[in-house]
Order: structure tokens, then C-alpha cells, then sequence
């Protein structure tokens, strides 16, 4: 900094306001610091201004899975707020494993950022107590946290599936078979409600062998399908809970005899391109990361004492061409 100050002709205070963009300085003179800046390299020490301020500048985010094209527009969402807000972004993948998540978590704190924001594996987040009341902001995305009050920013998934459903049903379908994810996931358990509801609403009956929970590997999902599909009444139409079960139906519908109408939860690349296109109901995932980002800085601020947060976004049914397939005759 001396050396900054004397070829700008300025005090060590102007090129700390300059760098910490402080008010008080006229155009010219920040003009010519940051010109003395950059001809002799000068870095800011952030170890020092961590020291100072004992803040970071950083925040965690901790997904389900990286690759899941789901979680990549909401991740760059909550990076571009955190970079408004001149702040570094760290992230990594729980693999829907409670243990990794809270070791991510635990890590994350122990590298003292500021904030967290987590897409929950387990329903237990009692282990982040302490670093709360030590004032790392934490919010929950995606799936709410588990016994304890925090901030979160959902989908409205129930909401969301009935729409699917009952579109199915306002095209003629009555036999519509539901595939979903793991029964303890929040996300997977509030589409099968939307599932049920919608069926309710229609006075349709729901055959215990028209829907199944579990692992959305294609192994299984076919499994599924086979059974769905065959039969003296197999199902007309398939609401499929996930992009994964999406993307396996697909292909399996693609090479069954009669035309099968086909809802998706999540959209996905090139839907829109297959034949027929697929129709989906949509999750504004850039919305999800986004919000949960704003309100995370907005704790960060100076409301950490205000009461927890719930936001809840709409999904958007997107009608393509597979989900208005009319029944077979």
C-alpha cells in the first residue's frame, strides 16, 4: 500500500478508501490509485480483512448431485447473487447421503463462511444449532430442513403434479400410472400427494399396482413400466415424478406398441425436440437458487433476528404433445 501511495501521490487512508470502496474520494484520484494498483500488482489481503471484519466474503452450497441438470441453473443463480454481492461461492454434492451433507456442512463452516445454503439429504439438522447461534445464516432449498425452524424456499410440488394429473384426466385418461422417487424424500412424497389428490378431485379410483416409490435407476424404472403396461387393464398414461424417470420413460414408450401419454416432473434438454415433445411441469430452478440466495444476504444484513421464512414457488405445466396423447380406443 506504501508503495501504491507513492506513485499515486495519495495517503496510505485514500488507497484503503479506494480498495474498500469507501466514499470520500473524488473520480480522478480513484483513477489514478487503481492506476498505481494495477502497474504494480497490488492484491488485497483478505486474510488481513477477514481478521478485521470476521467475515468471509463466502458462502457454502451444498446440492444433491452436481450433474443433475436440475440443481446447474440453480447453482449459477445463487452464484450470480453471491457475486452481486461480492461474495465467493463454494459448492459439492451430498450424493443423498445424510452423513455427506452434514460433513460438507461442518467443513464448510469450518472454513468460516458467512452463510449456507443446503439442498437437505437428511431430516435431522439439529448438528447445525451451534453454527446458527454462531451466525451463519442457513437456508434450506428445495426440501424443507428437518427439526429445526430455519429459512427454506420450495416448489410447490403437490400443487404442481395435480395440474399434470389432472391434464391427463381432462384428456380422457382414467387408468394413470405414477413412478416416484425414494417415499422419504420430501420432494418425491408431496407429488405422490398431488398424485392422489388429482385422481380424488376426478372421482378416480387408485389401484395400489398403478403407482410405485423407489430408486429411479432405469433398472427399476423399467421393472416398473413392464408392469404398468401389461395386463388385461394396463395404464393409458404415466405421470413420472423426476427428469431421470422422465428420460427412461422415453425411451421405453418409444419402442411400446400403442401410444401410451406421457407427464414428466422437471423439465430437461431437448424435451421440447423428441417426438412427440414431452409435455412437463416445470420448476423455476434459477427462481429456487435466486430466492434462496437473496434471502440468505438479506440475513446477512441485519435481519438474522426475524422470524424463519417459507417461500413457496408455482410450477408451470408446459403442454407439448405427450401428455395430450388421448386413451387408446
Amino acid at each position: 500500500m506504501k508503495d501504491v501511495a507513492a506513485r499515486a501521490g495519495v495517503g496510505l487512508k485514500t488507497v484503503s478508501r479506494v480498495v474498500n470502496e469507501e466514499p470520500g474520494v473524488t473520480p480522478d484520484t480513484v483513477a489514478r490509485v487503481q492506476a498505481a494498483i494495477d502497474a504494480l500488482g497490488f492484491r488485497r489481503n483478505d486474510s488481513a480483512r477477514l481478521l478485521r471484519t470476521r467475515r468471509t466474503a463466502s458462502v457454502g452450497l451444498v446440492l444433491e448431485d452436481l450433474a443433475d441438470p436440475f440443481y446447474a441453473p440453480l447453482s449459477r443463480a445463487v452464484e450470480d447473487v453471491a457475486r452481486a454481492n461480492g461474495a465467493l461461492l463454494f459448492t459439492g454434492s451430498s450424493a443423498e447421503d445424510p452423513r455427506r451433507e452434514q460433513e460438507l456442512v461442518l467443513a464448510f463452516c469450518a472454513r468460516r463462511v458467512d452463510g449456507l445454503i443446503v439442498v437437505p439429504a437428511g431430516d435431522d439438522h439439529r448438528y447445525l444449532i451451534p453454527e446458527i447461534e454462531a451466525g451463519v445464516a442457513t437456508v434450506f432449498v428445495d426440501r424443507p430442513a428437518g427439526r429445526i425452524d430455519a429459512d427454506m424456499v420450495l416448489t410447490d410440488n403437490a400443487g404442481g403434479t395435480r395440474d399434470g394429473v389432472a391434464h391427463l384426466i381432462a384428456h380422457g385418461h382414467r387408468r394413470i400410472g405414477f413412478i416416484g422417487d425414494q417415499p422419504g424424500i420430501h420432494t418425491a412424497a408431496e407429488r405422490l400427494r398431488g398424485y392422489r389428490e388429482a385422481m380424488a378431485d376426478a372421482g378416480l379410483p387408485i389401484r395400489p399396482e398403478w403407482y410405485s416409490m423407489g430408486p429411479t435407476n432405469p433398472e427399476r424404472v423399467r421393472a416398473v413400466l413392464a408392469s404398468l403396461l401389461s395386463g388385461p387393464e394396463p395404464v393409458t398414461a404415466l405421470f413420472a415424478g423426476n427428469n431421470r424417470v422422465t428420460v427412461t420413460a422415453v425411451r421405453v414408450l418409444s419402442h411400446h406398441p400403442r401410444p401410451v401419454a406421457l407427464v414428466g416432473f422437471d423439465d430437461f434438454e431437448l424435451a421440447d425436440l423428441l417426438d412427440p415433445p414431452v409435455t412437463v411441469v416445470a420448476q423455476d430452478s434459477p427462481g429456487l437458487g435466486r430466492s434462496a440466495a437473496q434471502l440468505l444476504f438479506r440475513r446477512l444484513e441485519g435481519g438474522a433476528d426475524a422470524a424463519p421464512e417459507r417461500l413457496e414457488l408455482p410450477a408451470r405445466l408446459i403442454a407439448r404433445g405427450s401428455g395430450e396423447i388421448p386413451p387408446a380406443p
